[in-house]
């Protein structure tokens, strides 16, 4: 810059004022200026961006962005779409963008589809929140269909759990020891159903549950720090945040013996026997083993554990499904299963979802529990 040294002379306070103004600006305008770049974030379907958030934000050239995706309960992240050249991993819910010029992206979520086996109904829940059920309905456990607004069901001995959007939970069927009073739950992310009881876990890490409680299988009133539960014949199995489990109820079979278990991502629990998922890929059982439902010790690359009355399912990563324990129904007849996505089983029969959204089932079908194959949950 070139002034006169005259005129600074005459006039020092007010050219010197001058001067650092026009520094000043001159010195925004080469830092940001063509380089302040605007990120335009928003949201499709159930879920959002929590990090930076949703909105316009400015960043200088170059800046790398953390981009966090959250979905609502019962749905999933499917991809960042828009400006999205310089997103690190489209398809991944946190990941970065770096900023290179003016972007607007968007995150996409849709709803899971999944499907639940009671002891001796199946129930399915399509993309779009429609419920689909078979198999015995004596006590209308497979009543769902004027449901409206689920993102979860669960089905137990003789009913049917929902957990609604809004946290709130509905159910039908045997009521006979209460397992269906969940009309006063609030604040609700997961549910699981056993043959006469009802889990619920709570937003705040804490558990509910209601309905037969001979063994103390819904004391989990003093449960904190929970991310999943599991609902046994007459014990309940609660996750926490640390990888450790705790369990409460019958240990006729020390199917509750779970206390030092670590590095777990999720739990199942059976009749008389629990399973637990570590994060290397592996599975480790409790309890009874009459049937050999607790030989999972050479299981590997497993994505996720189903526990039926007598048999434990899982789910591998390549979306082949191996099955151990009672095989009096073929139940554990799912060798030639490929593309499945989500396992459930009930009393005598094995549910596997695949990819495509239809579904596939193995074992036990006197109450058409099985008849799930004109299904297509996509």
């Amino acid at each position: 810059m070139v002034y006169n040294s005259g005129v600074l002379a005459r006039y020092p306070k007010r050219i010197s004022s001058l001067l650092l103004v026009v520094t000043f600006i001159v010195g925004m305008v080469g830092c940001s200026g063509a380089a302040g770049y605007d990120l335009t974030i928003a949201s499709n379907g159930p879920g959002s961006v929590t990090s930076p958030g949703e909105g316009t934000f400015t960043y200088n050239a170059s800046a790398t962005v953390e981009l966090v995706a959250t979905p609502d309960t019962g749905s999933q992240f499917v991809s960042w779409t828009g400006d999205a050249s310089t997103v690190a991993d489209v398809k991944a819910a946190t990941t970065t963008i770096s900023m290179n010029g003016h972007y607007s992206i968007a995150a996409n979520f849709q709803y899971i589809p999944m499907v639940s086996a009671g002891s001796f109904h199946t129930l399915g829940l399509t993309s779009n929140r429609t419920l689909v059920a078979t198999g015995n309905n004596q006590f209308g456990q497979c009543d769902i269909g004027l449901w409206t607004d689920i993102v979860q069901v669960a089905g137990g001995g003789f009913h049917t759990v929902g957990l609604k959007s809004d946290g709130t939970a509905v159910a039908v069927g045997n009521n006979e020891y209460g397992q269906c009073d969940v009309g006063n739950w609030t604040g609700i992310t997961q549910i699981a159903a056993s043959y006469a009881h009802t889990v619920g876990l709570k937003s705040d890490g804490t558990a509910v549950a209601v309905g037969y409680n001979e063994y103390g299988q819904c004391d989990v009133g003093n449960w904190t720090d929970i991310i999943q539960v599991a609902a046994g014949l007459g014990h309940t199995v609660g996750l926490m945040s640390d990888g450790t489990v705790i369990a409460v109820g019958n240990n006729e079979y020390g199917q509750c013996e779970v206390g030092n278990w670590t590095d777990i991502i999720q739990v199942a629990a059976g009749m008389a026997h629990t399973v637990g998922l570590m994060s290397d890929g592996r599975a480790v059982a409790v309890g009874l083993n009459d049937f050999g439902q607790r030989n999972v010790a050479g299981w590997m690359s497993i994505n996720l554990v189903a526990a039926g009355y007598y048999n434990t399912v899982g789910l591998r990563s390549d979306g082949t499904v191996v099955a151990v324990g009672n095989n009096v129904y073929g139940q554990c007849d799912v060798g030639n299963w490929t593309s499945i996505e989500q396992i459930a089983s009930g009393t005598g029969h094995t549910i596997g979802l695949e990819t495509d959204g239809t579904v596939v089932a193995a074992g036990r079908d006197d109450y058409g529990q099985s008849d799930v194959g004109l299904w297509d949950l996509d």
